[in-house]
């Protein structure tokens, strides 16, 4: 079987190998974002990311799998796959850990306000914070309870945290290790009015886009701050941009973003209650390992 191969993997020699020792043809392209100049219409199987943003997924004529090197799936035409029976794999599981530790990392850096000392630091100067927060007995709202959502909360749970999970899933709390309340995510309103702590780990979907808008950033509690580690459409930037600046809530951490690169003209840029990081959160020493993995396993599935 012919097997298209992109940079959104960085092969190493052998693994390489390890594909073409299941019997597979391999075409490798670097750039995804570039028109493909090759004949695709034999290849059985595509391991991508956004490559469907950018190339027309209806010249694949012979297309059986694809396996995508992102957990979500809003880069691909989930229609036309579904339609003509295209099996479709993520990488589930593979970026929860970094993932949860950027999330953990982000919320201590807020309230030990760790950006103060840094600056005191270049400085030079002895300078304390006295108004620094603790962890203990917060409320923390995961919004979207999936393998990063559990992560997190499990993370949380050391820090003696609340944790409320809100899902489209019923969640039986008697039943899950690291929560101590749930709702569905047409209660998210209930879970938002009691939150310090706001974490957003959700699919991006006709149904999640500008979930946070006007109406909840305003029931959200002024000493809150809201974490996105999901995808950026999922906040009304306009509007976080206005609750920031009037301390409609307290801060904000952000590794996603509706465009991307964020421009250098977007006025998140400009707030002093922001952190911004360039969707890096899932980066780590061990992705690589577990994706591969997921990759080699799925491919011997295809056999």
């Amino acid at each position: 079987m012919k097997i298209l191969l992109t940079g959104a993997f960085k092969y190493e020699e052998q693994q390489l190998q390890k594909i073409k020792s299941l019997g597979y043809d391999i075409i490798f392209i670097q750039d995804e974002r570039l028109p493909l100049k090759i004949d695709v219409s034999e290849i059985d199987i595509v391991v991508c990311n956004g490559l469907f943003l950018y190339n027309d997924i209806t010249k694949f004529k012979n297309l059986k799998f694809i396996q995508l090197t992102s957990a979500g799936m809003d880069r691909v035409p989930l229609d036309y796959i579904k339609k003509h029976n295209i099996k479709i794999e993520t990488a589930r599981g593979v970026y929860s850990t970094p993932m949860a530790e950027w999330v953990i990392l982000k919320i201590l850096e807020i309230y030990k306000k760790s950006d103060e000392f840094y600056k005191s630091q270049a400085k030079k100067e002895w300078k304390k914070q006295r108004e620094l927060l603790e962890l203990t007995d917060k409320t923390a709202s995961i919004i979207g309870f999936g393998n990063v959502g559990n992560e997190i909360a499990k993370r949380l749970k050391a820090f003696d945290v609340n944790v409320v999970a809100v899902d489209i899933r019923d969640l039986d709390v008697s039943k899950e290790a690291f929560i101590d309340e749930a709702y569905k995510i047409q209660e998210i309103d209930k879970a938002l009015i009691k939150s310090d702590i706001i974490i957003l780990t959700l699919p991006l979907t006709e149904e999640t886009k500008h979930l946070i808008n006007k109406k909840r950033l305003r029931l959200m509690k002024n000493s809150s701050i809201l974490i996105n580690v999901s995808r950026g459409g999922v906040i009304d930037e306009e509007l976080l941009i206005e609750g920031l600046k009037s301390k409609q809530i307290m801060s904000a951490a952000l590794d996603v973003f509706v465009e991307e690169p964020l421009s250098k003209e977007n006025e998140l840029w400009n707030l002093e209650n922001i952190i911004i990081t360039p969707h890096n959160s899932f980066v780590s020493d061990k992705v690589s390992e577990r994706l591969f993995k997921v990759i080699i396993q799925n491919l011997e599935g295809c056999l």
